[in-house]
């Protein structure tokens, strides 16, 4: 007999290409069926079928106080008494841009966009408009979203289907994007100097979070950046998973390496659909209407977003969650290395605050090509047999796990122990 789960989503491949509505939900890296969620709270999902489970993917990245936090879920009623849209300014967009503003140490200016996605394809749009220069370098496995010139060489979910070069994107757009490997400052050197004064800016995860997890080698953030500056080349860092998250200034507070444009999205939506980008006030002024820039959206600065987002913000500035998730976040990598150790298995977790991946691999993961070669089979079965015990984990290796708040020493112990039975299925 048949799961409610499994019922809705035979009815939904009849409906939604694939049955889902974002790739990676569907379950194609870790085989079976995707469960359906009823109700989200704290660090607890329960599906339709009623199981209840440990969440580390916090919707994404967004959750970082838990599913369904009370002060949130009020701020949106709130604002929701006052309509759902306007289609002029509010108050709440500058109440959120002052946040922003406030602890992010390099934006002076911020739009407000709708996602992610949106967030790094205006950066794109401005950095070649600033400076007048076509080109861009990305870095294989970070994903920016799904725009065309930057879906080349991708993570996270094109990655996960096998499928990092997306169809659809023109050869044309895609000679634009110059893809380059992560942690390699020499390839960045010769790339400029074989496209000089073709390339308008660098952008980058500084932590790229699509293909696992993996961390800059030291000084390599700080030399992008001199080579930006030295260039007149923008340095844009996609901080759409990283910002708010790593501290509230994100990667740039964590390094001190200061980008010129910010893509932002996630926790300032507080669950709810958003994206920003910000940077310096010289270069945000060529956005229209004041420059030549052209970037809009029917629902950019939406109340009911705002409302959610600065609520969220403000929980951040109150409770300073930082030092607790750093905590819970190295309690469980380093209870599952020393697991992995103990039955003989070769495990790499990096792990930055509230978030974490599994690589199976011998030695340290420190681009795409070492991400990739892992094996991943051995994480599709921890999968499986944790999400029948309780615990819900990205349904892809290529993904990264994320804490909240509310994942308290109780919770990590738990895992653990379920981490161990799993482990023992190896």
């Amino acid at each position: 007999m048949k799961t409610e789960s499994e019922s809705l989503f035979e009815k939904a491949k009849k409906l939604i290409p694939g049955g889902v509505n974002s790739p990676v939900r569907a379950f194609r890296s870790v085989g079976g069926s995707p469960f359906f969620t009823k109700r989200a709270n704290g660090c607890h999902l329960t599906t339709v079928d009623g199981q209840e489970l440990i969440d580390y993917v916090c919707t994404w990245g967004p959750a970082i106080h838990g599913h369904n936090h009370p002060r949130i879920r009020e701020a949106i009623s709130n604002a929701l008494e006052q309509g759902t849209s306007f289609g002029t300014p509010g108050p709440a967009e500058v109440e959120m841009a002052e946040l922003i503003t406030e602890v992010v140490p390099s934006v002076e200016k911020v739009r407000m966009c709708n996602s992610g996605t949106e967030a790094t394809m205006s950066c794109i749009r401005l950095a070649r408009g600033y400076t007048g220069k076509s080109k861009i370098i990305k870095f294989a496995g970070c994903y920016h979203g799904h725009v065309d010139s930057l879906l080349v060489k991708a993570g996270s979910g094109a990655l996960t289907l096998g499928n990092p070069d997306s169809a659809g994107v023109p050869d044309s757009l895609a000679r634009e994007t110059i893809v380059l490997p992560y942690n390699d400052e020499q390839a960045v050197e010769d790339a400029l100097l074989e496209n000089k004064d073709e390339i308008a800016a660098i952008i980058i995860e500084p932590f790229p979070a699509n293909c696992g997890l993996i961390l800059p080698k030291p000084g390599y953030l700080e030399k992008l950046r001199s080579l930006c500056t030295a260039n007149k080349v923008l340095l844009i860092f996609d901080e759409v998973m990283t910002g708010f998250r790593l501290g509230i200034g994100g990667v740039q507070e964590r390094t001190g390496v200061t980008p010129d444009l910010t893509a932002m999205g996630k926790i300032i939506g507080g669950g709810l659909p958003v994206g920003a980008l910000g940077g310096k006030t010289e270069i945000m002024d060529y956005l229209a209407p004041l420059g030549p820039v052209y970037q809009a959206g029917t629902l950019s600065g939406n109340p009911l977003a705002m409302a959610a987002g600065i609520e969220s913000l403000r929980i951040l500035k109150e409770e300073n969650p930082y030092e607790s998730m750093e905590k819970m976040g190295t309690m469980l990598a380093v209870g599952i290395i020393e697991i992995a150790k103990s039955h003989g298995i070769a495990l790499q977790v990096p792990q930055a605050g509230s978030m974490l991946c599994f690589y199976f691999s011998e030695s340290q993961v420190d681009n795409f090509d070492q991400a990739i070669a892992c094996k991943h089979e051995r994480f599709n079965t921890i999968f499986q047999k944790l999400l029948s015990s309780g615990v819900y984990l990205p349904p892809s290796s290529y993904e990264t796990c994320f804490l909240s708040s509310q994942h308290n020493e109780e919770i990590i112990s738990l895992t653990l122990e379920k981490i161990k039975s799993a482990f023992s299925s190896l």
